[in-house]
């Protein structure tokens, strides 16, 4: 398979752009997506994709992001999670619970959103997403600046930033959850460079961070072109985790 190019100029502003370019991306998908029930209730045309949707919430936002919408670290020196410290435990039910909860400021038909997208992990994998009681560690869904999440668990009360105006659609809901589950993008994933090719010329060499290659474990798992958690404008999609994005939260996990 032919490498395919990132760092494609787009029309988004400096920073957003500069944060992650859009992707130009070419080939066909190894995994077909899954539709989830939730993905229905997406209003926006298909033309818009994921990546555009977070960068366009996430410009102007004052928080340290990442390629594009990771939290930087507060209790990591990197942004990595491949130890079992950053993983969410399993019960004495083989069921790995995630406390959460879901600040009031959003309405009662968001809220009903977030958690049927939190849901569509129920069926597929062991994940469960609980309502929290007196748990330590949970996720805080929060009507923040943009669509963002800390990367695996942090331990006590982390943030999971869905903004009310740009955020609450079901693909990005999983994708940022994806993010606290410990998954990072697919195209940062160590054996990229067989499947794509950065366009480094593109790139504002302050920013050619955010295209770094990360220490993966890819779990014996092919490159996925179509896993929600893919950036790009031809790749990747926005309805839901792909075939791979649960075999990989299921081998990741141990389900």
């Amino acid at each position: 398979m032919n490498p395919t190019d990132f760092g494609e100029p787009s029309d988004l502003s400096s920073r957003a752009t500069m944060s992650l370019l859009l992707l130009l991306l070419l080939g066909l998908s190894q995994a077909l997506p899954l539709q989830e029930d939730g993905g229905k209730e997406e209003k926006a045309p298909d033309t818009v994709d994921i990546t555009t949707r977070i960068l366009r919430s996430n410009n102007g936002s004052n928080e340290i992001l990442l390629e594009g919408d990771l939290l930087a670290p507060r209790t990591r020196n990197a942004m990595m999670c491949y130890t079992q410290n950053c993983f969410w435990k399993k019960n004495s039910s083989s069921l790995v619970t995630v406390p959460f909860t879901v600040s009031s400021e959003f309405t009662s038909s968001e809220k009903q959103l977030i958690v049927n997208a939190m849901q569509g992990f129920h069926s597929k994998t062991c994940i469960r997403f609980v309502p929290r009681k007196n748990e330590n560690d949970y996720i805080s869904v929060e009507n923040k600046e943009g669509c963002f999440s800390e990367l695996g668990k942090v331990g006590g009360s982390q943030v999971l930033s869905l903004n009310r105006q740009g955020c609450l659609y079901y693909g990005i809901i999983q994708h940022e959850v994806n993010h606290a589950l410990g998954f990072q993008h697919e195209q940062t994933r160590s054996d990229r460079d067989n499947y794509v090719t950065i366009n480094w010329d593109n790139i504002d060499p302050q920013m050619a961070y955010n295209f770094a290659k990360q220490v993966t474990n890819n779990q014996n798992t092919p490159y996925d072109y179509s896993s929600i958690m893919h950036y790009g404008r031809t790749i990747g999609q926005r309805q839901g985790l792909s075939s791979w994005d649960i075999i990989r939260i299921n081998k990741l996990y141990g389900c």
